[in-house]
């Protein structure tokens, strides 16, 4: 039985919890601590928190906030949001993060991966990596939370990232951000056949089949979501929840 991480991603604009559909019209969910103290009880295997408020604010990451949110975790933290320098990731992996989450700045300033895999080793630096597909079919990276187009291709970036020294790749279909669509496997398969770093999937997970998916079919390392643990259905009545260990290793572990 493989063990694989399913990973809850928290999106935090103004302070507060909120879910997006396709990166776009943020609805609010409630106090982010207080979802991190119900994942604890879930047995959650780590949880990613990112600030997409910081960058757009052209601020750093709410340390405060992050020193409490990490005091009520149980589970290892990731957080991205706002990171521009290494005094940050100090800070951050001082105050409770265990890794931090790169995605503009690893655009703006690629050799901060490295400073940081350089003096808190690889595992430490996370590069969130955005998709579009275009109107041809092909893919496109990017950033400042999905509103900017690049010209690079997801595959060639992720390449360049592992090079820098990026422990791992979070790759996020922006189109199917919750859409309870399922991922996109296409997209999956060419970034995690092209690099030898793990590759979290996340954008469009709607139930477990759709884990089993991305790790089988597109040979993703782990998995992550959104709305599918915030919300209790598609209808989006707010209930923090994540599926119990039994039902992870009967419907996920064992089939992969």
């Amino acid at each position: 039985m493989r063990r694989i991480r399913v990973i809850p991603v928290l999106l935090i604009q103004n302070g507060g919890l909120v879910k997006s559909i396709k990166f776009k019209n943020h609805n609010y969910i409630g106090d982010p601590i207080n979802a991190v103290k119900i994942f604890n009880e879930k047995e959650v295997d780590e949880i990613a928190i990112m600030d997409i408020s910081a960058t757009k604010e052209k601020r750093g990451p709410n340390l405060t906030q992050i020193k409490d949110i990490a005091g009520e975790a149980f589970m290892p933290l990731s957080y991205g949001g706002g990171i521009t320098n290494l005094e940050e990731v100090k800070d951050l992996l001082y105050n409770g993060a265990e890794k931090v989450i790169l995605n503009s700045c690893a655009l703006d300033r690629m050799a901060l991966i490295s400073e940081i895999s350089k003096q808190f080793g690889s595992q430490s630096v996370v590069v969130s990596i955005d998709v579009k597909k275009d109107w041809l079919g092909g893919y496109k990276v990017y950033r400042n939370n999905g509103s900017k187009k690049t010209s690079l291709s997801p595959v060639n970036f992720a390449r360049q990232v592992e090079a820098a020294g990026a422990g791992e790749i979070v790759l996020t279909a922006i189109d199917r951000d919750g859409t309870y669509k399922g991922y996109d496997i296409e997209l999956i398969n060419q970034v995690a056949n092209a690099v030898g770093i793990p590759v979290i999937a996340c954008g469009g997970a709607g139930e477990i089949a759709d884990f089993r998916k991305a790790v089988k079919e597109g040979h993703a390392s782990a998995v992550a979501a959104g709305s599918m643990f915030v919300y209790a259905s598609e209808q989006r009545g707010v209930m923090i929840n994540y599926p119990k260990q039994d039902r992870l290793i009967n419907e996920f572990f064992t089939k992969i």
